[in-house]
């Protein structure tokens, strides 16, 4: 239990931790807090432009493809930014689990709560829709020395149902391995095309 703790806000500073972001309003007082974050060596647009695409039909989870898969959800992270998944609007569906699923039949999707490029994204499940109270965040960060902070949050209210706060128990180590790689994932294609762009500026 201490090194899951440990992991619930990995890569995010203390401060980033304590610091109120947009979307906490949602659940003002949540049993269950994460905040996972990491440095990206690119400008916040275009860590934006990769971020704003995810999504079970759209440009994938950026997390591991072959585990996803392997359970049948059908999930393919792309390596390209493409101009129809680049805008959102609130009330919008983020798809994680496709309708038809054999152990989802409805399919699991997150709504559009707020969306302010290149800087917030926030998704939002609820009852009656889903079976729990939640906001998954994302925050693009810029900082003076041209790179950003791209962080993930996530807060849930405990479920009334015994079941539910079992399942949130043993589903949370898988759920923060996957947001770990979806960062990760994020970050290596933005900084390969920040690299790409630079080399173009420089006329190579």
């Amino acid at each position: 239990m201490r090194l899951l703790h440990a992991h619930r806000h990995w890569g995010a500073a203390v401060d980033e931790i304590a610091r109120r972001l947009p979307g906490d309003e949602f659940v003002p007082e949540p049993a269950d807090s994460t905040t996972l974050g990491t440095t990206v060596a690119a400008p916040a647009a275009t860590v934006w432009s990769w971020l704003v695409q995810i999504g079970q039909d759209r440009g994938g989870m950026y997390s591991y493809d072959w585990a996803e898969n392997l359970v049948g959800l059908d999930i393919h992270s792309t390596n390209e930014v493409r101009p129809q998944w680049q805008h959102l609007s609130p009330g919008d569906r983020i798809v994680v689990v496709p309708a038809g699923y054999t152990a989802m039949p409805a399919g699991y999707a997150f709504r559009v709560a707020r969306v302010d490029p290149p800087r917030t994204l926030v998704l939002r499940q609820s009852p009656p829709e889903h079976p729990w109270n939640g906001v998954w965040s994302f925050h693009v960060h810029p900082r003076p020395d041209g790179t950003c902070r791209l962080l993930s949050r996530s807060r849930t209210e405990a479920p009334d149902s015994r079941v539910l706060r079992l399942a949130t128990r043993l589903g949370e180590p898988v759920t923060l391995v996957m947001t770990r790689r979806m960062l990760r994932g994020i970050r290596v294609r933005a900084e390969r095309a920040s690299a790409g762009d630079r080399v173009l500026a420089a006329g190579g």
